[in-house]
């Protein structure tokens, strides 16, 4: 098949190979977001004259047919076709003759290609963000279901002092909110609009660009054309980092509950349905689940390392070099989903021992609480501090475990409706709302 730059000569065909590399297989996840792009660039060529009253309503209706292609799972890149771009204009002109070669005009595969990722991560970045918060509500639940069943605290991997299962639920809940910060800003990052930008400078249609913002329903565009094109990989760098914080927190949550579930702590019980066993040793019920979330959310950790070293040193302008990005980016989005939809799930049925501390071997963790104890009733810290090791030493020390922490963050008052206002806000200010709106009107053209 011709491509969209064909003039007189054919690409050499390993060429060609080497150049398409995954594009026509990483490009269908952006087949829903090519289409809408070219609603509503479509309907702004309309306003300026290069496309008739007449054929726009021809157009959006051919669009909606592919997009219902799409959604059907109809929908190929078809062999010899370079990418999604060159594959909707392709059944544009099949259906519509030279009508459907006019949908190009002002725009350049680059600001189409920047324009599909930025609607793809506003998607995805919703749909990681709705999840986080899914989790972030359930570790918050556990936390106040277990608040008084205590547990060691470590240092060093060492029983260090008290803590409680409603801090360790409670500590991942605010780690969460904190994420979050970073997945709003990616959001606002992913919410301009690049179209009309073309291939980095501009064009001598007189393009409305403002149109094609609020049709798409974005925050505000890219208003620089050069600096539009420079977002390639910076963008995707931003959001990958947003994702990576996310995935850092599940991995350590991960450890944690490996390492808890585990004979030698017994501090929590996984769902039997959860686990796996062995082939050999029947008493095994191995934390699979976990250890692939700890697995998967590292790497995940790589990706903006993975991008920056992809991008990092390219000048102003476009170069393939980009194109490469995609194949580790886009699959990134569905892996993060996967995890904190099996985390929450664990979550939701983990089971805590409540009688943790019924073990000797956590006496020691209550020295801290006996030096504070004496320092409370007039003896200098340093003074108890010495008095309370001798008696360790000595094996004659005794702990008193009842305990009582009141400061705020503390096992006593964890302040979990501050760090739900915390997350609150910061949810409220995505505008998923706008986003959804504006594509259902496209589509409902």
């Amino acid at each position: 098949m011709p491509k969209l730059w064909e003039k007189n000569y054919q690409v050499e065909q390993d060429i060609d190979r080497f150049t398409v590399g995954r594009d026509r297989e990483m490009d269908l996840y952006l087949v829903p977001f090519d289409v809408l792009g070219s609603m509503a660039h479509v309907t702004m060529l309309e306003t300026i004259g290069l496309i008739g009253h007449d054929e726009l309503p021809r157009l959006l209706s051919a669009l909606h047919d592919i997009y219902g292609e799409w959604q059907r799972g109809e929908f190929v890149i078809e062999e010899g076709i370079e990418d999604v771009h060159s594959e909707v204009e392709l059944l544009l002109t099949r259906r519509l003759g030279d009508l459907g070669k006019k949908i190009h005009s002002g725009r350049s595969r680059n600001d189409q290609v920047l324009l599909d990722l930025k609607l793809f991560m506003r998607h995805k970045l919703k749909e990681i963000t709705l999840l986080v918060s899914q989790l972030f509500d359930t570790l918050q639940q556990q936390s106040e279901r277990y608040k008084a069943v205590l547990m060691p605290g470590y240092t060093h991997l060492q029983v260090a002092m008290p803590s409680s299962f409603g801090l360790w639920f409670g500590a991942y809940a605010e780690s969460l909110a904190d994420d979050t910060l970073f997945l709003e800003a990616a959001w606002r990052m992913a919410n301009r609009n690049p179209l009309g930008s073309a291939a980095g400078y501009g064009s001598s249609f007189p393009l409305n660009r403002q149109l094609t913002t609020d049709l798409l329903g974005f925050d505000t565009m890219n208003y620089n054309v050069v600096y539009a094109q420079m977002g390639r990989g910076k963008t995707e760098r931003n959001v990958a980092f947003a994702l990576a914080t996310v995935a850092g927190t599940l991995a350590k949550m991960a450890f944690d509950a490996c390492m808890f579930s585990s004979q030698n702590f017994g501090f929590v019980r996984l769902p039997k349905e959860c686990t796996t066993g062995s082939s050999i040793m029947p008493h095994k019920k191995n934390p699979d689940v976990f250890e692939l979330i700890r697995a998967k959310c590292n790497k995940l950790q790589a990706l903006p390392q993975e991008i920056t070293l992809i991008m990092n040193n390219l000048p102003t302008g476009y170069f393939r070099d980009l194109q490469i990005i995609k194949e580790q980016f886009l699959p990134a989005f569905d892996e993060l989903k996967d995890c904190l939809h099996m985390a929450n799930y664990i979550i939701q049925r983990i089971e805590v021992n409540e009688h943790i501390l019924d073990n000797a071997a956590y006496d020691l963790m209550f020295s801290v609480e006996e030096v504070n104890r004496r320092t409370a009733d007039g003896q200098p810290f340093r003074d108890a501090y010495k008095q309370v090791g001798l008696e360790i030493e000595a094996g004659q020390f005794v702990p008193r475990k009842d305990i009582c922490h009141t400061h705020e963050g503390s096992i006593g008052k964890l302040c979990n409706d501050r760090i739900k206002q915390m997350m609150d806000a910061t949810l409220s200010r995505f505008t998923f709302d706008r986003m959804d709106r504006a594509e259902k009107q496209l589509l409902e053209q």
